[in-house]
């Protein structure tokens, strides 16, 4: 399931990400950018499909607000940071 939860939460971000912008070419480098920020995720062992959407969408809208790599990282690991803090918090009750 890792590779295919990789595979389908880029696809489902990237997807979406071009809906909303219909400039964007389907090999721009800030696809890319996102496989490489989600391989990222899965090598440190996170393969929850759902988080990974997450992050992959939060990176994307970062990466748009921020011009720079390592600032959406940051960013999209903090909003990746709470919806784990949510979920645990959830199965808690």
């Amino acid at each position: 399931m890792s590779s295919q939860a990789r595979e389908g939460a880029c696809a489902f971000a990237w997807r979406h990400y071009l809906l909303l912008h219909s400039g964007v070419s389907e090999n721009d480098s800030r696809r890319s950018a996102l496989y490489s920020y989600i391989s990222n995720l899965r090598d440190t062992g996170e393969d929850d499909f759902n988080l990974l959407q997450t992050a992959a969408v939060a990176y994307l809208k970062k990466l748009d607000e921020l011009h720079d790599d390592q600032c959406a990282r940051l960013a999209a690991d903090q909003a990746l940071a709470e919806c784990l803090e949510a979920s645990n918090s959830q199965s808690g009750r």
